[in-house]
């Protein structure tokens, strides 16, 4: 007796989205969202010699949540949205 699970007759409905264009751009997006946040997170987990942290970063794939918090909470070089004039630095420094 045969089966009808063949390729031709299945396809059709694996690539449907069930009536719903949109979730084909919603899963675009978290995947550009993911590949920007994690690409920065690689970086700087790179550049700051953070080992283990950028093995899990490469292994654990959560949309950008957890490269959203190394960035802004464990990274010993937190990224900063907002940063002072270059003058304040310098004063701060002691120089002028």
């Amino acid at each position: 007796m045969m089966n009808n699970w063949g390729y031709s007759n299945n396809w059709g409905y694996m690539m449907d989205w069930g009536g719903h264009p949109w979730f084909g751009f919603g899963f675009g997006f978290i995947t550009l969202w993911s590949l920007f946040w994690s690409g920065i997170a690689l970086w700087k987990s790179a550049r700051n010699g953070d080992r283990y942290w950028f093995l899990a970063l490469l292994l654990i794939h959560t949309a950008g949540i957890l490269d959203i918090l190394y960035l802004f909470v464990f990274a010993k070089n937190k990224l900063v949205l907002v940063s002072e004039p270059v003058k304040s630095v310098k004063r701060k420094l002691g120089k002028k």
